[in-house]
């Protein structure tokens, strides 16, 4: 039964991957029109508020983890840190992947390096990319060092590991509030619900609660597919700080819609407005419902409820994400997007991509140690249950 199990996710991801080759193809041989459902109304769809948006809120966890170690000095979160760079390597590598497919012409993002716009929040961001997956792609290489017994080069690198850790704060905090600060200059076309001149801020908060949650989500995913995983009472430590800022930007965001006289639109459960009521309390009890799961005693020991509130406050962070950059413009676009299915073959692409990296990295890399400490793969609760 396992060997089936195995075989059909194989021929499922084949399939997938070879639906988003054809789907990169026609994107790139006959353009957006050919390709996916954007039009002159919808010219940013699922490839920026997935694959961009989502994308890079996901990857948070690798600067909250390594600041809380290295500059916070948190030295019982250590074993944390490496799958969590890991976490956030790979995903800046599927939304620089991602970014180029919707680009559609990658042989000019040189451009960006030259050509500067310092007016523009696109100039930031692609500064940002380019500079925070290059901190990234350093602090992950002594796992790869490590393995290749190139202990010199490892050497050198963890010399300077807390400069790498304080830029990448820098670089990271820039970068995630700034796709926030993309949504400022659209105060007539953003529904009310989602638009908010501290939109920067949210989007921080938001990127640190799911930050943490990926942490525990893909930590619980590796026991389960290779029994390796981390100490689930530094999982639990993770949680009430992943419910503590999923507290905080849910108080704030309240707050916020309050204070702009919003609010009330959340209440249009009929007519006009009520779809997009709908999908913000939709967003909100996502987010809401872990935080009061994670306050039990008995959630917190159980690692499948543990696992469980990290899928759901995962969930909750797309449907806000999504919210944001599609939900909120249907109304004043008058028009309603819906992604191709080639638009959702290159993304389940992605994520298959990345997924099956993050697998072969955990096999084959020193991820859930540090060989330097001396540390063992550390087993967490999830594999024996």
């Amino acid at each position: 039964m396992k060997h089936l199990r195995s075989l059909f996710w194989r021929i499922a991801a084949l399939a997938i991957l070879g639906a988003g080759a054809y789907g990169v193809w026609v994107r790139f041989t006959q353009g957006l029109g050919a390709s996916t459902n954007l039009n002159d109304h919808a010219p940013w769809g699922l490839w920026i508020g997935f694959d961009i948006l989502c994308g890079v809120g996901l990857a948070a966890g690798g600067f909250a983890i390594t600041t809380a170690v290295y500059i916070l000095h948190l030295e019982r979160l250590r074993p944390i840190v490496r799958p969590a760079i890991l976490t956030a390597f790979l995903g800046y590598l599927m939304v620089v992947v991602a970014l180029m497919v919707d680009l559609g012409r990658p042989w000019n993002i040189w451009r960006a390096m030259v050509m500067w716009n310092p007016h523009s929040v696109m100039f930031e961001v692609a500064w940002c990319v380019m500079l925070y997956s290059t901190v990234l792609g350093l602090e992950f290489s002594p796992m790869l060092f490590e393995r290749l017994k190139w202990h010199a080069a490892a050497r050198v690198v963890k010399r300077v590991v807390v400069l790498l850790v304080g830029l990448g704060f820098l670089l990271s905090t820039l970068h995630q509030s700034s796709l926030g600060s993309l949504y400022l200059i659209m105060p007539t076309k953003l529904y009310p619900l989602w638009y908010s001149p501290i939109l920067p801020i949210l989007f921080w908060l938001s990127a640190v609660s799911v930050g943490l949650a990926m942490v525990i989500f893909e930590s619980g995913l590796s026991a389960r597919a290779f029994g390796r995983a981390l100490e689930f009472d530094l999982l639990q430590s993770v949680s009430k700080v992943m419910a503590g800022f999923l507290g905080l930007f849910l108080t704030v965001r309240f707050l916020d819609l309050a204070w702009r006289g919003a609010l009330p639109q959340a209440f249009r459960l009929a007519g006009p407005g009520s779809y997009e009521a709908r999908m913000f309390w939709l967003e909100t009890a996502l987010l809401a419902l872990p935080i009061l799961l994670l306050a039990l005693p008995r959630v917190r020991a159980n690692p499948q409820a543990l696992f469980a509130c990290s899928a759901v406050v995962v969930g909750g962070f797309l449907v806000n994400r999504l919210n944001v950059s599609t939900t909120g413009f249907d109304r004043s676009s008058g028009v309603h997007y819906f992604p191709s299915w080639m638009e959702i073959a290159v993304t389940m692409s992605i994520v298959v991509v990345g997924m099956n990296l993050f697998r072969i990295a955990t096999r084959y890399l020193p991820v859930f140690h540090d060989a330097t400490h001396g540390e063992k793969p550390r087993q967490a609760a999830y594999a024996e249950s």
